[in-house]
């Protein structure tokens, strides 16, 4: 890195003091991110340029994009991090592995894109600690889609670092997509003064103002245009394209006046040019070896220099990427051929395989087998680095290269998975659509089958969501006795896509669904088998013959490896509940969870978060609930998203939102396809009826869902909708669901639901025996995580003491219900708690919370991870922000507590958690 030197700009006055505040921050310790967007010649790469020379004291990063390298996964990153290797000892390592995979310069697992994301951060974040740094990247919207997505990743996640990072680039949709949450400058043209005094100081000879207006008019103020034509035209010509009304087109005028340009130097010099428009490298050696395979002379690159068209660095760089573009789209079909032939023998020459293979495939024409296997080779390589985006690109290009068939079928449909895997939906739509389903064999119909179901998924399309649980059964039949691991596979995305439909699934019974599930875990061994025995017993059998198989699923999923496991966070879930196992549900998606963010899976840690944020509200609390929907937001913040994907409307309704707009979200859930959100929606609404005294409502509620119930989900419901009932004079119906609670606790040994159970059969006991029940919840319930149903416990023992007129006692119960209450967060029921305490005429005890109550979610979430003992570093990792920002909130965490040690933390952390 070197120091950067003044300069100046032209204009742009507002820009640059715009500009001026994110570099100032940056040096006085706030970092920031800005992407200048506009038209090619719009003046972005000078005011990258005037900003960087204005910035004395800052230590420059320069990096710019190649359109010659966008298939080349983590290019750009690898070259940006060479000179911060020297930092890298700083980084954890997972960090430094996931770059060095990455870059090609070791082996490993291929790395989460976010992963080398937090890496290059981390990077940053040790160079600045030095000096403030500014990373300026030029033509941004060529870099490669890794590489970008890396960039926007840490530009999103700069914080307290003394770090600025510009970016330019065209206004290009794909741009604007991985960009997405960072700040933009559109840059406009020049005005009218600023045009004409532009002109008028690049001309040779004196121009009118009038005609120098109206030139100004017609470009659009597109200072690369004032120039250049100023230099190629005379004024007398300029004036010509004053004279009309409709603006000149820039870039097409542009593109023009530098192809002649290149036509006007001799032979040699535009082959030699015509190589380096066509290179993927910039690299001068490279070239020159292409060249002399074509018997270009060796002084020919200073020609080139010298006519004005490149800069000879340590790259050859084009004077503006029109001028590549124009070189290259002048050239004729064979002259392109011929060049990159001669790239891909110096290619093949340097032993650089994904070169050669991109090479020989642009010198292709029509189908060429021989390539098509190369380029296949070249996208495997690319996946083993975690270039996704690459692969599907290379794979695309290795499908048009060859012949019709299944190669060419499976092919795309790799293409198409690649794709799905960075979220390029339309991509992959596309490429099926591309696929001739008549002429492909059974395995890749069943993988464009699991394609289409994931890609209905993350486009929310319900006309795909309903009957995805069907299609992929479907799939797992094309796969059946081909690929018995894709086909056991295929039926868990049923399951899940089961879940995710919830009453709403089409096409496909419960009980189908269950019976196809139990038939695939007849097929070989290993894990997969065991989970899908246990899925098979939880939707088919009845629940004491069920619960062994589902409890060797669940310990069968604890047991996998972390890469593995982080993609279970639906099947977790569903075997937790219908175990009723809340503390290995909670630890086996906190694991999952980990293991999502140390390899930088932020796709899969979005899942586990709301799977978790959801779970919490039935055997845990409101306040971990919404702490974990708040880390969905912040994955998706960090992924360039707004809000999570899916509201979860449940948390809405105990967290006070207004019940008609509950409905209202559960209703949009359901229209496209989430039934599930839908229906635990509606449960908690009820749930809310029955807080606020309204039985009658809960009732009504609550009972369509009884009736129709739904795998492990229901039996969750059974104890709120006996007490509705109860309530609401009708005890009779409750007394089935208190017998079917009471079986599912003998026969599953969980406390949580053993706690429940008792509650409910107090509700529906004579006044001589309900007492007992009441004690033997609140005992069982004492000794798990579910601090709700204890507070419910509680709140509905005290209710029976005051009707027994025993108030004393009355008052003790229902004070520790409202202290628990507070203590998880589940607010709705604090009314009910205190009235009935006045009723006894018991004093609410004022609760002075020892928490974090003035804690932000991800303060919260940053103190509890230092409570229990992990580094700075370890939480940056956890949470993909830097150490830095992790101590700049810990510090307001023992500010806002008052406290000045982790150990006095963790002291009020477990007093807030009672």
């Amino acid at each position: 890195m070197g120091m950067i030197t003044t300069g100046g700009l032209f204009g742009r006055d507002d820009e640059r003091r715009r500009l001026g505040l994110l570099l100032g921050n940056a040096r006085n310790g706030r970092g920031g991110s800005l992407l200048i967007t506009g038209e090619p010649g719009i003046g972005k790469t000078a005011l990258l340029e005037a900003s960087a020379a204005g910035a004395a004291g800052l230590s420059l990063l320069r990096l710019d994009g190649f359109e010659s390298e966008m298939t080349l996964p983590f290019a750009a990153i690898q070259r940006l991090t060479i000179p911060l290797s020297e930092h890298l000892p700083a980084l954890s390592d997972r960090q430094q592995q996931a770059i060095e995979v990455a870059s090609g310069v070791a082996d490993g697992p291929p790395p989460d894109r976010f992963l080398v994301g937090l890496g290059v951060l981390g990077l940053l974040a040790a160079a600045a600690a030095e000096t403030p740094v500014l990373c300026a990247v030029d033509d941004a919207h060529l870099l490669d889609q890794e590489s970008l997505e890396v960039m926007a990743f840490v530009a999103r996640r700069i914080a307290v670092e003394p770090v600025a990072m510009l970016f330019a680039a065209r206004d290009e949709e794909t741009v604007a997509a991985r960009m997405g949450g960072v700040p933009e400058l559109a840059l406009g043209g020049l005005d009218q003064e600023s045009a004409t005094a532009l002109l008028s100081r690049s001309l040779a000879a004196p121009i009118d103002p009038a005609s120098a207006a109206a030139i100004a008019r017609a470009t659009g103020g597109n200072p690369l245009a004032l120039i250049d034509l100023a230099e190629g035209l005379s004024a007398q010509e300029l004036g010509g394209l004053g004279l009309g009304n409709d603006p000149i087109p820039v870039g097409r005028r542009l593109e023009a006046h530098y192809a002649r340009r290149v036509r006007e130097t001799d032979d040699e010099v535009q082959q030699w040019v015509l190589l380096a428009a066509a290179d993927t490298t910039g690299n001068i050696d490279f070239i020159t070896s292409a060249a002399r395979a074509m018997g270009l002379g060796e002084d020919v690159l200073d020609q080139a220099e010298a006519a004005g068209l490149v800069e000879l660095r340590e790259t050859v760089r084009f004077r503006h990427p029109l001028v590549r573009s124009a070189v290259y789209n002048a050239a004729s079909g064979a002259d392109r051929r011929r060049a990159h032939r001669a790239l891909a023998g110096a290619a093949d020459q340097h032993g650089m395989v994904e070169l050669e293979a991109w090479h020989s495939a642009k010198a292709t024409l029509g189908t060429d087998a021989h390539v098509a296997d190369r380029l296949e080779h070249a996208a495997d390589l690319a996946a083993r680095r975690g270039g996704f985006a690459s692969r599907a690109s290379i794979l695309t290009r290795a499908a048009e290269l060859t012949p019709p068939g299944r190669v060419k079928d499976s092919r795309l449909v790799g293409a198409a998975e690649a794709a799905l895997a960075v979220g390029a939906a339309q991509i992959a739509h596309e490429l099926l659509e591309r696929v001739d389903a008549d002429s492909a064999d059974r395995v890749d119909r069943g993988r464009m089958i699991v394609v289409r179901c994931a890609l209905g998924m993350f486009t929310a399309d319900p006309a795909v969501l309903l009957p995805a649980a069907a299609e992929l059964a479907r799939a797992a039949d094309e796969f059946h006795g081909l690929d018995t691991e894709r086909e056991q596979r295929a039926l868990l995305r049923a399951f899940e896509s089961c879940a995710v439909a919830d009453r709403l699934m089409r096409g496909v019974s419960q009980d189908a669904l269950g019976l196809r599930i139990e038939a695939a875990s007849q097929l070989g061994g290993g894990p997969d088998t065991i989970i899908l025995a246990g899925l098979g017993s939880l939707i088919l059998r009845p629940y004491a013959e069920a619960v062994p198989h589902a409890r060797a699923a669940f310990d069968a999923i604890v047991k996998l490896p972390n890469r593995e496991m982080m993609h279970m966070g639906s099947v977790i879930a569903a075997l937790g509940t219908f175990l009723w196992d809340d503390a290995g549900r909670r630890s086996a998606l906190a694991r999952a969870s980990a293991a999502a963010r140390e390899a930088g899976a932020l796709q899969a840690l979005d899942a586990l978060m709301w799977a978790t944020s959801l779970s919490e509200l039935n055997g845990g609390t409101v306040r971990r609930a919404e702490e974990a929907i708040e880390q969905v937001r912040e994955v998706r913040r960090a992924m360039g998203y707004d809000a999570e994907n899916v509201i979860n409307a449940a948390l809405m309704a105990w967290t006070g939102s207004p019940r008609h707009v509950v409905l209202a979200v559960a209703d949009g859930a359901n229209a496209v396809g989430f039934g599930g959100v839908g229906a635990s929606a509606i449960a908690a609404v009820g749930l809310r009826d029955l807080a606020e005294g309204r039985y009658r409502d809960a009732y009504d509620c609550l009972k369509p869902l009884i009736q129709d119930p739904f795998l492990q989900v229901t039996p969750l419901q059974y104890p709120d909708f006996v007490e509705a009932a109860v309530r609401s004079g009708r005890a009779h119906e409750a007394e089935p669901y208190v017998d079917l609670l009471m079986e599912r606790a003998a026969a599953n040994d969980s406390l949580w639901c053993r706690g429940v159970a008792e509650r409910a059969r107090a509700l529906t006991s004579e006044d001589s025996v309900a007492e007992s029940h009441f004690v033997a919840a609140v005992q069982a319930l004492g000794r798990t995580g579910a601090q709700i149903d204890l507070a419910r416990a509680h709140l509905l023992y005290g209710e029976w003491l005051r009707r027994m007129r025993r108030r004393r006692e009355a008052g003790e119960q229902l004070q520790v219900a409202l202290q628990h209450f507070d203590h998880s967060g589940a607010q709705m029921f604090v009314p009910r708690t205190r009235a009935e305490l006045e009723a006894v005429g018991a004093k609410p005890v004022a609760h002075t919370d020892s928490g974090t109550p003035d804690l932000t979610a991800q303060e919260s979430t940053i103190a509890r991870l230092a409570a229990v003992g992990h580094t700075n570093p370890e939480i940056a990792a956890n949470l993909f922000i830097s150490a830095n920002t992790v101590d700049y909130h810990l510090r307001k965490v023992f500010q806002k507590l008052g406290i000045s040690s982790r150990r006095q933390l963790a002291d009020r952390l477990d007093a807030a958690d009672g």
